[in-house]
């Protein structure tokens, strides 16, 4: 049987003997052009006409009134954390099952992740599970702040992640945070593109995150955005990512601690030109995901598709096996066969940064770790 899944991912990707990576870019637009004429210009720092234009691109593909570009991910996901009010020692709710980079994020303020469980069909946040242990571990002071009952530390906010670009339960999960006074951030990394009942992921939350690395569905090698449609967050976002520099012609004035994040001129020129490409790109891996999808309904492998009235970027394709057993001889046949697979990430619950971090029971979690498994989904040219 995983002999037919390499020789059917060869030939989708028209690959008989090459290396099949997991997720490689493709530069087949603008890029080189908008490069070298940042170059050209000589702003190739945090000033230039790019960052901004980036910026203007991002809030047409949203529909979000601020976007604030940033070197990467995680710095966008930390300063919405920042702008957001966590402070040291405060929690912040976040799932099991995730890129290290969400928690990373909330340690960088000395706050600590409380874990939820993950929903089966998602792979995100379940409401279920956040709303029962809300429920029965939280207590409210007079003044509305919600506290985790057995350690006494104030739950600050909630930062759910769209797993593999497949959206959570957004709306419920806002529900529930807006009846629990939880302002929620979106971990949209890996979703750009993706729906939920037609909105765009990032778009639900008080703030939303993107990535644009190396591997992602778009990339300018680095990069992150945070948009939002409030006034005061939008404007701080972009001023704080500044080192909270008071405009001036010659004075450097600051009015806040603030942070080197914005994006470099550079960066964003190769970014505008990959945005130009997003929606035929997303099209593109729709198509690989509808053939995984066909291909895997006669196999005892099962294929993970987008969940209810959702519409999917596929960022990374991925398959359910039957368990750790049969997942690591499929990761083992394949890598030695030249085609790149890698399992879910470890469970942050596992990691010595967050092994001793409030849970809630997180069994869904861990049958997904055992099982889940990823296969190469770049943009077929």
């Amino acid at each position: 049987m995983y002999k037919e899944v390499v020789d059917f991912i060869k030939a989708t990707f028209n690959v008989a003997d090459q290396f099949i990576p997991l997720h490689e870019p493709r530069f087949v637009g603008n890029e080189k052009k908008y490069v070298m004429d940042c170059i050209d210009s000589t702003y190739v720092s945090s000033v230039g006409k790019y960052v901004n234009l980036f910026e203007e691109k991002i809030k047409d593909f949203t529909g979000a009134k601020y976007a604030i570009a940033t070197t990467n991910g995680s710095a966008a996901l930390h300063l919405s954390l920042v702008l957001a009010g966590v402070k040291r020692d405060e929690l912040v709710i976040t799932q099991p099952l995730t890129f290290i980079a969400t928690c990373n994020a909330i340690s960088y303020i000395g706050a600590q992740p409380l874990f939820i469980d993950v929903d089966l069909k998602t792979k995100g946040l379940s409401p279920s599970k956040l709303e029962d242990f809300l429920k029965n571990n939280t207590k409210k002071d007079s003044s509305g702040n919600l506290f985790h009952s057995a350690s006494g530390k104030r739950i600050a906010a909630c930062v759910p992640m769209h797993t593999f670009g497949h959206p959570v339960e957004i709306e419920e999960l806002v529900r529930i945070c807006a009846e629990y006074n939880i302002p929620l951030i979106e971990d949209a990394a890996e979703s750009i593109g993706s729906l939920s009942n037609g909105i765009q992921t990032g778009r639900f939350g008080l703030m939303g995150t993107f990535s644009f690395n190396g591997n992602k569905t778009i990339t300018c090698g680095g990069g992150g955005m945070i948009v939002t449609d409030n006034d005061e967050i939008g404007l701080m976002a972009k001023h704080l990512s500044t080192q909270s520099k008071i405009p001036h012609p010659w004075n450097f004035e600051h009015d806040n601690i603030g942070y080197n994040y914005r994006l470099p001129n550079l960066n964003a020129a190769m970014a505008c030109a990959q945005v130009e490409q997003l929606d035929a790109f997303i099209e593109n891996k729709r198509q690989l995901a509808t053939l995984y999808s066909n291909f895997f309904k006669n196999t005892s492998i099962d294929f993970v598709s987008e969940p209810d009235n959702c519409a999917s970027n596929y960022w990374l394709n991925a398959v359910l096996l039957k368990d750790l057993k049969e997942r690591d001889s499929f990761l083992e046949f394949t890598n030695k066969n030249n085609v790149m697979t890698r399992p879910v990430w470890t469970l942050m619950t596992k990691l010595e940064m967050f092994k001793d971090s409030i849970k809630g029971n997180i069994e869904n979690a861990e049958w997904l770790e055992d099982r889940l498994v990823n296969i190469p989904s770049s943009v077929r040219i």
